[in-house]
């Protein structure tokens, strides 16, 4: 078994994160469904994709907090450290549909300025050469190798941005682009046959049926 104090000569040890550019990116990935780990998911592989030395961006729809959930996620500070991967959260605080506190009108403008935030991604990504490396530093208006919209389905489920702009975004996004849209209960039916790759997360059981609340280091 091979650790992290092995030699860095190992070939199976951890190396220096270089940049670098995939080589069979552009799929579309769908991650959908009532169970825990959608996020967690795509978040994992944007990590294994940023330590080959691929750029990598997550953009948050939803996550923007609630009182029972601290504002800093670890996730947050494990993304800040790691080269190649970069994060930006344009959720309102607190879940639509839930009694939090929070205003539903709120939660529509910020979904729809996520949205916009989206395009620009996008568009900059189709403006550079995705063959090529980028600077792991480097701002991800300039282009990434892969993009996250977590919870962007849960977003279009609730009707908070049209279903037919998240089409649009597939249908815009470059061929070397790596897309994963992530969130949602329901099926989304209007991206499944879009997509390369679609899992379903579906639950068997979760603590917080038995009251337990989000716990950090699991959940946040």
């Amino acid at each position: 078994m091979t650790d992290a104090t092995d030699d860095a000569d190992d070939p199976l040890g951890p190396h220096e994160i270089e940049p670098s550019a995939p080589e069979e990116f552009g799929l579309v990935q769908v991650w959908w469904g009532d169970g825990k780990g959608k996020t967690t998911a795509a978040l994992g592989m944007g990590f294994r994709a940023a330590g080959h030395g691929y750029r990598v961006h997550v953009l948050q729809f939803m996550k923007g907090g609630t009182s029972s959930v601290e504002d800093v996620r670890g996730e947050y500070n494990a993304m800040a450290t790691m080269p190649g991967i970069s994060y930006e959260n344009a959720g309102h605080y607190g879940w639509h549909g839930f009694v939090d506190g929070s205003e539903d009108d709120e939660h529509e403008a910020r979904a729809r300025g996520a949205l916009a935030r989206a395009r620009e991604l996008i568009d900059g990504a189709a403006d550079a050469d995705l063959t090529s490396s980028f600077p792991l530093d480097g701002d991800p208006d300039d282009g990434v190798h892969m993009l996250v919209l977590d919870e962007v389905l849960y977003a279009a489920n609730r009707g908070l941005i049209d279903p037919d702009d998240v089409i649009g975004l597939i249908e815009d996004k470059p061929e070397d682009l790596e897309l994963v849209l992530t969130g949602g209960h329901d099926r989304p039916e209007y991206v499944t046959e879009r997509a390369d790759l679609v899992t379903e997360v579906g639950k068997g059981s979760h603590p917080i049926e038995a009251g337990q609340g989000a716990r950090k280091g699991t959940e946040f």
